[in-house]
């Protein structure tokens, strides 16, 4: 094992009354939650991109990280990244990681070197999953952040940019395959536009779903059988992104045919962003069978940017972890922690502490989810304020057996309707008891 934190020991579950940082306090990983690990509950993965890359910068200020890890040469940084990721997952039990190609390897002078790069890495990745048993979650792309993609990839207005997308996406497909990932993301970092004055939106999106397509096709005839995402953002980088949420992804996916092949992968952050909370993202995937993995972290209501901190709030993780319960649990997804220190915490440290108190919130967050379930009142009530629904009119609604002028005429025999209080108040404080009691 390399030694790049020297200081991080192998951390353990000591309980929520140790002081010691470098320890779980709620996470305890082999304790069976209703006949199952915590562990394979939440399926924690590690973020390429922000852990072993995120070098502190913003729109304001350069780096305050080195994560050269000791190197010069981009191959040899590449592999350094690969050896200290697989010893930061192994000190803190993360049994998952998820990449972007660009991540992994370094770009060539021409795409057959990039493509040679990837290939060469992904080998030394598998090495050390062999290693150590430690397994890909799902694998995607960048093509996002180089000029090439500054008017977009699959909506880009430029064929050859929507074949360079095309030909990246082949390629981190393949890798995706070769590392045992079980699902492939779509982000669309610049799929949106900054003017319809210059957009033609209908184009744009047909190009989107045909560059899906692609996608689907080649990694099913090459045996892939995972999980294809969408993760939803409302903006930035672009204006307005084509991905804006849940409910205008499945839209998109409804309208093209590929609501069957894909599913969502969520993101806190992106959920403040849109307006939404973070449970209701996950609710509309869920009741519309498409919840697949998340990323986890939060945003700042404060800042209206993508500020991708760890995940420390316990209410969000707990209404979070109800929503994942509801849903049947992970199947190819997980909580993959998308997620960088901050600007001023530069050190490996610091990263460890990072990783260790998102681990521990959505470990709580899973206890309580489950301590409400138990509980059983919020459901109870729930149930009970639909009622009118499973009998009379309201079972004649649900079952088709209504229509318009049946309505009318029992509207006229009965009179106003007799409502009961939301008692959203209550419930309220029934969650804040079995979050806080």
């Amino acid at each position: 094992m390399s030694n790049y934190f020297a200081n991080v020991p192998v951390v353990k579950y000591e309980g929520p009354k140790s002081k010691n940082p470098f320890a779980f306090k709620f996470y305890d990983a082999e304790k069976v939650i209703v006949g199952k690990k915590m562990k394979d509950h939440l399926k924690f993965a590690l973020s390429w991109w922000h852990t072993m890359c995120g070098a502190g910068s913003d729109p304001f200020g350069v780096g305050t990280m080195d994560r050269s890890y000791g190197k010069s040469d981009p191959m040899e940084i590449a592999k350094a990244k690969v050896d200290a990721a697989f010893e930061f997952m192994q000190k803190l039990g993360i049994e998952y990681f998820c990449f972007h190609d660009a991540d992994i390897a370094p770009a060539g002078n021409d795409f057959a070197e990039t493509k040679k790069n990837l290939a060469e890495i992904v080998d030394y990745i598998s090495g050390k999953m062999k290693e150590t048993g430690i397994k890909n979650l799902w694998g995607t792309t960048n093509a996002f952040g180089h000029p090439r993609f500054m008017h977009g990839a699959g909506t880009s207005c430029s064929a050859d940019s929507f074949a360079y997308a095309a030909a990246q996406i082949k390629n981190a497909i393949d890798a995706t395959i070769k590392l045992g990932g079980t699902g492939y993301v779509f982000w669309g970092g610049r799929e949106g536009y900054e003017t319809l004055l210059n957009t033609d939106m209908g184009l744009e999106l047909d190009n989107m779903a045909r560059l899906m397509k692609m996608a689907v096709e080649y990694a099913r005839s090459k045996g892939f059988k995972g999980d294809f995402y969408i993760e939803p953002k409302p903006k930035e980088p672009t204006k307005h992104q084509y991905d804006f949420d849940t409910a205008t992804v499945l839209g998109f996916l409804r309208k093209y045919g590929l609501d069957k092949d894909f599913k969502m992968n969520i993101e806190a952050n992106h959920a403040t962003l849109a307006g939404h909370t973070f449970q209701h993202e996950l609710r509309v995937a869920r009741i519309n069978g498409v919840f697949g993995s998340i990323d986890a972290n939060q945003g700042d209501p404060n800042l209206g940017w993508d500020t991708d901190q760890f995940p420390t709030n316990v209410y969000e993780a707990t209404l979070c972890m109800y929503e994942v319960i509801k849903a049947g649990g992970f199947t190819n997804g997980g909580l993959n922690f998308d997620a960088k220190v901050r600007r001023a915490s530069f050190t490996f440290d610091d990263i460890a502490h990072a990783y260790i108190s998102g681990m521990d919130a959505f470990a709580l967050g899973l206890i309580k989810a489950y301590e409400i379930i138990e509980d059983g009142r919020i459901d109870k009530f729930l149930d009970e304020r639909y009622a009118s629904y499973k009998s009379g009119i309201g079972k004649d609604i649900v079952e088709g057996k209504a229509d318009l002028e049946k309505l009318e005429a029992y509207t006229l025999a009965n009179g106003e309707p007799k409502l009961e209080s939301g008692r959203q108040e209550m419930l309220e404080g029934i969650l804040n008891s079995i979050i806080f009691g």
